[in-house]
């Protein structure tokens, strides 16, 4: 039952470590470029679109955190980091990235303010990127 929790929980850290690279890289850096008249349409779009990417692999990704860190509470700190990373994740989320997402709604095009999301958002990057790597050694240990 261990095992099966552990690669639920590592597949959900690769898809969304994937996800947050592709938006690291491309996607919000890419927001400069939809200055104007279109880039408040273009805004709501993304927020409507990756809402469906991410929210539900995230709630999953926090019960199933939860769930790994109870279950293997013997085994050792790797189940309670890993749900302190996704902890983390969903509190830079919340407090960081969603109120410079509100600012963009508010005010629209703003150079300030989408760097700022673009350089606070290598928080959320590299907290799923390590939390990936920690299960892939976890899994990797287990099999």
């Amino acid at each position: 039952m261990l095992l099966k929790l552990l690669l639920l929980n590592f597949a959900l850290a690769a898809y969304l470590t994937g996800v947050i690279w592709l938006v690291q890289l491309v996607h919000y850096p890419g927001f400069v470029q939809a200055s104007g008249a279109g880039f408040a349409a273009f805004h709501q779009a993304h927020l409507r679109r990756m809402g469906w990417v991410v929210m539900g692999p995230m709630v999953a990704e926090l019960l199933l955190a939860g769930w790994l860190a109870w279950a293997a509470k013997g085994l050792g700190a790797a189940g309670w980091w890993s749900l302190a990373l996704v902890v983390g994740i969903w509190l830079t989320t919340f407090f960081i990235s969603v109120p410079f997402h509100n600012r963009l709604t508010r005010d629209g095009y703003n150079y300030i303010t989408i760097d700022g999301l673009v350089r606070t958002n290598w928080l959320r990057t590299l907290a799923w990127t390590a939390r990936m790597l920690l299960l892939g050694a976890w899994l990797w240990q287990q099999l």
